[in-house]
């Protein structure tokens, strides 16, 4: 719990300051309460964290060295101090509502994300009123090649001026919704905590070069909606830097979360701007129980969607918005991480309406070792690329990750009957026409 508290909240309080979804809880210190399917690292110290990244570097050697298109996965709450992942979730939300409070000034309220599109006068002036920046320091973030040449700017030019252009003093300054006013998110870094947060970054260069030399695609996770923002952010940065000439970084979308497509279109239309491949793994999500019980404990908007149908609706809403993607632009990349017989029928139906054929290798499916062979062969013998995600480490550690997923999956034991059913079909099939063997 301390590891998500930073030094000045714990000398002079003020964490009750803090945005309830991103400040540290103690009924939920322990992270594994109610996830029974993703593995759940804590905080120990910087050298733990180096023994993670060993660990997972190993893991994008042994990937390059058994396939010629292999994916790695990682975590980047084993990469670093969780406060700033928190902290950098909180600045990049909030920085968010803002942009979408000063469009609803100006009449827009209730329209998509990328819709959503600021007269740049009218909001130099709302800078200035709120001490951010005068109307001269505005204009001239406004000028570049692609920033405000409309004279209207949107969530992404909005976005880009948090970057690494970007003071991390200005960066932790956040507008109070109720005053108005900016406030410092926090009163200080120590000298040790700017480190902790250089080092983190250097972990994930360290990884993403790793993989770009193995020519293995790098998956990054998604985690703990209080988590994910600074998650994708970060991803994004990486994407940025190593996609250029190929989809190597991947980012993670939960397509339980109520903003799911926001964030997808969003990021989507970034990569068309700036000429980068866009590489995502679309899930549903793993953290659903511990999501909803920390909402209504703590006292915010549950992030997930209401209903299972509402997560499949926005599931195939991403997973059509990728697609098309794909065929107009042949710079995304999605894997299609589901045990879902409907969505993968759905892909499949979509990528034969759109012309895009499994040769072009933009579209993957991906099934857990062991379950779910019945879509994961098909498949396969059809030719579209297709992964099982291997877990691996020692027994003890494993096991209990198994076991959880296949609790996970209340259709499994289903499914299981249902694979033998048709392996029992194939028996009798060969017997019938001699060909047993």
């Amino acid at each position: 719990l301390s590891s998500c508290t930073s030094a000045a909240e714990k000398e002079m309080g003020g964490a009750e300051q803090r945005e309830k979804q991103y400040r540290a809880h103690p009924g939920f210190g322990d992270r594994r309460g109610g996830v029974i399917s993703a593995r759940t690292y804590f905080y120990a110290d910087e050298a733990k964290c180096d023994q993670h990244m060993e660990t997972f570097l190993r893991c994008i050697d042994a990937s390059s060295g058994s396939s010629e298109d292999g994916f790695s996965a990682i975590k980047l709450t084993a990469l670093g101090r969780p406060q700033f992942l928190l902290q950098f979730s909180e600045v990049l939300v909030k920085w968010r509502r803002f942009f979408h409070q000063m469009a609803a000034e100006q009449g827009q309220a209730g329209r998509a994300a990328l819709e959503m599109k600021l007269e740049v006068e009218k909001m130099q002036e709302a800078l200035a009123n709120l001490g951010i920046a005068t109307k001269a320091e505005s204009q001239h973030w406004f000028t570049g090649e692609n920033l405000g040449v409309s004279g209207t700017v949107d969530l992404l030019d909005w976005n880009s001026l948090i970057d690494s252009r970007t003071k991390l003093s200005k960066l932790l300054l956040v507008p109070n919704m109720q005053t108005g006013q900016l406030e410092p998110l926090l009163s200080r870094f120590t000298e040790e905590e700017d480190l902790q947060m250089k080092r983190m970054l250097q972990r994930m260069d360290i990884l993403a070069k790793r993989a770009t030399e193995k020519g293995v695609r790098l998956m990054v996770d998604a985690e703990q909606s209080y988590f994910q923002p600074a998650i994708s952010r970060l991803t994004l940065e990486m994407q940025r830097r190593f996609n250029r000439d190929q989809a190597i970084i991947f980012n993670t979308y939960q397509c339980y979360l109520k903003e799911a497509y926001d964030n997808v279109t969003v990021d989507v239309e970034l990569s068309r701007r700036e000429g980068w491949h866009f590489g995502t793994k679309l899930v549903r999500g793993a953290y659903m129980e511990q999501e909803r019980e920390r909402a209504a404990q703590i006292g915010y908007e549950d992030p997930i969607n209401p209903t299972y149908e509402k997560t499949n609706e926005m599931y195939h809403k991403c997973l059509d918005y990728i697609l098309e993607e794909i065929k107009h632009s042949q710079k995304a990349n999605v894997m299609v991480a589901s045990h879902n017989e409907d969505t993968v029928k759905f892909t499949l139906r979509r990528m034969m309406e759109l012309g895009i054929h499994p040769s072009e290798k933009k579209v993957y499916f991906g099934q857990l070792l062991g379950m779910c062979d019945q879509i994961t062969f098909p498949l396969g013998q059809a030719g579209f690329p297709v992964y099982k995600y291997v877990p691996y480490g020692p027994v003890n550690e494993v096991l209990p990750y198994l076991s959880r997923r296949a609790q996970e999956n209340r259709g499994f034991m289903q499914r299981a009957n249902q694979e033998r059913d048709l392996l029992w079909r194939e028996v009798k099939r060969r017997l019938l026409t001699g060909s047993l063997f």
